[in-house]
């Protein structure tokens, strides 16, 4: 693999990147050593990292310093020493526990131990480090004596250790808080300038696709809104010598969590510092959940597990005590006092998590649930719909959004996304469907039972939707409707600048912003002058919406997995609410709760959703931009290696999203001199984007089924994957990934190819001939995809003359009655004489094939001649809702409507 240039507009590498950097200079230092180089290279290549090195607190202007001196006296084998220290500390972190890492004094026994981290787990005295980024107007000669001053405010029992990185412009800071993950906190003094002291010319790479405009203002309250939008976690502090009263006051300063007079005692802000840290630090239900097991308990309760006697004076099960340890049974118990809280509930430490979980997710209010996202869906759907009403579904979302509608009795308008049949999967559904299918149920004047629209975002193979379009152009048609957004695959999306705005509250966020503005309206206004009165439908859709703002109630729903994407146990979930009429559901969502929270929730799993909100608050932006970075290496690897792209490859947007929906034009994330920049217009522009870290590698053209290729590579190699196509798997980067597991995937997938090329050879023309008819069919003959095709008129009673909604609860529960059903053989005569001749086929329950696990069968769908082809055309083993022994299960409309009448 090709090591990644360390430029400013690289920004998606500057995990390795840097790291990178620093190893290729101390090789270059060791080649200078050996007189295989002039000291020209080596200054220039020195030269050219010191912009992005202004960055970062470490190694810092001493040991740059230094290094500038030895390279400068010609001392080529200190330089070599002294970068190569350097490259240790940042490889291993090192520097933020050990002291000597940052003296340019020779410490040749400290070397020793530098390849390696100086602790694994961290005992009980060490303590969190991170960096403050200080933008401010001194001349950058006083920034190692402002530095030293910082250093001296130090105590010994502040919780937290930092160190500053001191920048003096507007541009600097942007750049800075883009580019280092390790800078938490910011403090702005006013006076800074607003041109970068550096000359780069990759400065703006970064900029323009931030927002940043060129200009001379450089105001602080300007900059730190823009530092919000990068990165909303981050605590702003401003100093002022102004009228700091005044500033207080101003809107623009809801950024700044404190505003200083800059006379005042540098310890206050030292202090508020460290408590805006802490604040993010605490975790309310795991801090208490550590107190509670710390405590001698005598338990009387019905949880014989907890304080863990049952198992370790066991002669039996001791075992599993040793293996998960003692804390596992101290904390477990069914109490909600004593320091606990109740889930079903809460009213102490568990609804204080959940309102420290809403302040970092960006939502009003924030559920926690411990079943899944299957569970959060479920109650979603329970709270917003009633009986009767109409919900517009993707008919490709998870199977729990359906069985919601059959609980609540909604009525399902199926509308779908775009197929991908090479693949054998779908992608999203284009907003021109859901736009006709508002506009065909205003037509029927039935817009008034339309709720909610329901949609995955992303999908599973990584499609996202253009969230703020969609909501608003759909506002603009039924100003009152409700959004919920599954996004149970991209809950860490909301601390990427990349993927936060395609998710449902940061749009949310930004059409909140946008309502407020006064100019909202004279851009509705403008448009309803342009369109006229009475638009047709044809106009509307092809027009690019915009919602009255004065009549917009904003109701956004979004579920996620947070145990998927975050450091939470499995099966933790949240359910993320920006409603602004909120308190008409409030009780509805109580009973929901009550419905399908268990009544024993898992203390561990509570604890887990809390620590996952910490860490995301803290270094979430360093973990989801790695795993982006993980994401592009593998694309890169797969897709270049002469040998593996034989076989294998990584789809990229232009296989993955049509041409239609692609406005920007973007192909592929690995395509030559693609920037950041590109992916940040990608972002802003296309109708769907596609999440890096969800890479569809296709496997047919190595002759293996995906569910043949997943089981090769976790049976033999020991490699894990979720999804698989017929003709594809799905690799998922996320925050636990490292470059090392990189180099695994890479390893395994070369030597597959090895052993596909020796059997190719070995066996002959015979064994050619096999293997390209085996990817023939994988690969050309695939099924097309069916579409949804209607709810059988007994089921339609009370639906529109030209919609498509049902009632699916009927249809469900109608097939628990053996008399209103029949089986029919799949593969048999009596099918296909159905399909010519009826009476229809209709289904008497959900039918989803795995993979690609999707209802193709729904209860009270007419079974069509697409559908049939496409289940005696599957090949996998596991459909839920059939049994081919017996054959489809199907419902007798005549005596369903016969019962109905009685």
């Amino acid at each position: 693999m090709t090591s990644m240039s360390p430029a400013l507009d690289q920004f998606l590498m500057i995990h390795s990147g840097r790291a990178d950097a620093w190893r290729d200079l101390t090789h270059l230092a060791e080649s200078w050593a050996k007189g295989l180089i002039e000291r020209a290279e080596m200054e220039a290549r020195l030269d050219g990292m010191m912009a992005i090195e202004g960055y970062h607190a470490y190694p810092g202007p001493v040991l740059l310093g230094g290094l500038t001196e030895k390279v400068n006296a010609n001392d080529a084998v200190g330089a070599a020493r002294l970068a190569r220290r350097v490259s240790n500390a940042l490889l291993t972190h090192s520097y933020r526990e050990r002291h000597s890492d940052w003296d340019a004094d020779e410490k040749s026994a400290a070397e020793v131990a530098e390849v390696l981290p100086p602790t694994l787990g961290g005992g009980a005295g060490r303590r969190p480090y991170f960096e403050v980024l200080f933008v401010n107007s001194q001349p950058s000669a006083n920034w190692p004596g402002l530095a030293a001053e910082l250093r001296r405010l130090r105590r010994s029992e502040d919780a937290f250790i930092y160190e500053p990185v001191f920048v003096g412009s507007f541009e600097d800071a942007v750049c800075a808080t883009a580019s280092n993950p390790d800078i938490i906190s910011v403090v702005l003094a006013e006076g800074f300038a607003y041109r970068s002291r550096h000359e780069v010319p990759t400065l703006r790479a970064i900029l323009d696709p931030m927002g940043v405009p060129e200009g001379p203002e450089a105001s602080a309250l300007r900059l730190g809104q823009i530092l919000k939008r990068i990165r909303p976690e981050l605590d702003l502090y401003l100093l002022s010598d102004h009228d700091v009263e005044a500033l207080a006051g101003d809107p623009e300063a809801d950024v700044i969590r404190r505003i200083f007079y800059a006379v005042e005692e540098p310890l206050e802000t030292h202090l508020a510092i460290l408590e805006g840290v802490q604040a993010r630090f605490e975790t309310p239900f795991f801090d208490n959940l550590k107190k509670y097991a710390r405590k001698p308990i005598g338990t009387f309760h019905a949880l014989p597990i907890a304080r863990g006697k049952s198992i370790f004076k066991s002669e039996w099960i001791r075992d599993m005590g040793e293996f998960y340890g003692i804390n596992l049974f101290l904390a477990e118990s069914s109490a909600t006092t004593g320091g606990l809280d109740s889930l079903l509930e809460p009213t102490g430490n568990i609804k204080r998590a959940q309102e420290m979980a809403a302040r970092a997710f960006g939502a009003d209010h924030v559920f926690f649930v411990t079943n899944g996202t299957s569970t959060s869906n479920k109650m979603a759907v329970q709270a917003l719909l009633a009986p009767g009403d109409i919900a517009v579904v993707d008919r490709n979302c998870h199977k729990s959004h359906h069985y919601g509608m059959v609980l609540t009795g909604a009525q399902p308008y199926y509308v779908e996304a775009f197929p991908m049949t090479e693949y054998s999967m779908y992608g999203a559904v284009p907003l021109a469907s859901i736009k006709r299918a508002l506009l065909a149920l205003r037509a029927e004047g039935r817009l008034d039972r339309l709720k909610l629209l329901d949609l995955t975002n992303c999908t599973f193979d990584g499609h996202m939707y253009h969230v703020r379009r969609v909501m608003e152009e759909c506002l603009a048609i039924k100003p009152d409707l409700i959004f919920l957004w599954d996004e149970a695959w991209s809950g860490f999306a909301r601390f990427s600048p990349f993927l936060r705005p395609r998710t449902a509250m940061g749009a949310a966020a930004d059409i909140e912003q946008w309502l407020r503005d006064p100019a909202s309206i004279a851009a509705y206004e403008a448009q309803r002058a342009a369109l006229g009165e009475a638009p047709s439908d044809e106009t509307l859709l092809a027009t690019r919406l915009i919602p009255d703002p004065r009549r917009v109630r904003l109701r956004v729903y979004q579920t996620n997995s947070t145990h998927k994407s975050m450091s939470a146990i499995r099966q933790g979930s949240m359910l993320l609410v920006k409603d602004v009429d909120f308190h008409t559901v409030e009780a509805q969502f109580h009973e929901a709760v009550f419905t399908h929270a268990s009544t024993s929730p898992n203390q561990q799993l509570i604890a887990s959703l809390d620590v996952a909100r910490r860490q995301m608050e803290l270094e979430g932006y360093g973990l989801v931009m790695n795993a982006i970075e993980i994401a592009l290496r593998i694309r890169r690897a797969v897709n270049e290696h002469p040998l593996i792209s034989k076989y294998f490859r990584v789809l990229g947007p232009d296989a993955m999203i049509p041409a239609e929906y692609r406005q920007s034009g973007i192909t592929d994330f690995a395509a030559p001199g693609i920037t950041w920049g590109a992916l940040m217009q990608a972002m802003k522009e296309d109708e769907f984007y596609l999440d890096p870290t969800r890479m569809t590698m296709v496997c047919g053209t190595a002759g293996f089924d995906g569910t043949q290729f997943k089981g090769l590579l976790a049976a033999d190699y020991g490699i894990q994957l979720n999804k698989t196509s017929r003709n594809s798997v799905l690799l998922q980067s996320n925050i636990n990934n490292t470059r090392s597991d990189v180099a695994h995937l890479i390893r395994v997938l070369v030597e597959i190819c090895h052993g596909i090329e020796k059997r190719l050879a070995d066996g002959g023309p015979a064994e050619r001939e096999a293997f390209a008819a085996r990817v023939k069919a994988l690969m050309t003959d695939v099924p097309d995809l069916p579409n949804f095709s209607h709810f059988h008129e007994v089921f339609r009673a009370d639906a529109g003359r030209t919609t498509p909604e049902g009632d699916m609860r009927s249809a469900f529960f109608g097939a628990y009655d053996p008399a209103l059903c029949e089986y029919v053989p799949l593969a048999g005569a009596e099918c296909d004489r159905r399909l010519r001749e009826g009476p229809e086929m209709v289904s008497a329950n959900f039918v989803i094939p795995y993979p690609p696990g999707f209802p193709i069968m729904v209860p009270g769908q007419v079974l069509t001649q697409e559908t049939i082809d496409f289940m005696r055309k599957l090949d996998v083993k596991e459909i839920h809702g059939y049994e081919k022994a017996r054959g489809l299960k199907l419902l007798k409309p005549d005596a369903v409507a016969a019962r109905g009448k009685r």
